[in-house]
């Protein structure tokens, strides 16, 4: 998750040297690695290792993005949501996520996260057939100019019957901004 800094601000850049000389001008930004350390060295899978009887159908990430931009109000929205399913030979495993992310240009220190996830685990064969689990989880980040503000919420169901239920909250200073 990515949140704007706290404090309003503008970036120009000024082409030129001073009284509009030919001096050319020049914007140096650090160099962030494409990736970082390398990865330790796994070992292929062997031909035995591979699972045959698992299909997978999707990933979450990237999933979909959408941005509104509100030009009047200077204020943005974006979306995002993926979606997975994976066929296990005792069942279906199928999972769905999204966030939404809130900001205001002109009070970036208010900003705020919601995110949504749910898996639904739908099991077959034997006395389980047609047992369904679903884990849905939570989120809501919300920020001022001193703080983060965490809430998370994660429940688990059992053929849609709330077997338990826990939240998480936590207020994070912002430091290192």
């Amino acid at each position: 998750m990515v949140l704007p800094t706290p404090y309003a601000m503008t970036t120009s850049l000024e082409l030129g040297g001073s009284n509009g000389s030919r001096v050319a001008s020049r914007l140096t930004l650090p160099i962030v690695p494409a990736r970082g350390a390398a990865a330790p060295p796994f070992e292929s899978p062997r031909p035995s290792d591979e699972r045959k009887d698992i299909k997978s159908i999707g990933f979450p990430w990237p999933g979909e993005w959408t941005l509104e931009r509100d030009e009047a109000n200077h204020k943005a929205t974006v979306r995002w949501r993926g979606k997975a399913e994976n066929i296990y030979p005792w069942g279906k495993e199928t999972d769905y996520e999204n966030l939404t992310y809130d900001v205001d240009d002109a009070h970036p220190d208010v900003s705020t996260v919601r995110g949504e996830a749910e898996s639904i685990f739908v099991l077959h064969g034997g006395a389980l057939q047609g047992r369904e689990l679903r884990w849905r989880g939570h989120l809501s980040v919300t920020t001022d100019q001193k703080n983060f503000y965490y809430r998370y919420t994660r429940e688990l169901l059992k053929d849609g019957q709330t077997v338990k239920q826990k939240t998480w909250e936590e207020t994070v200073p912002r430091d290192h901004q």
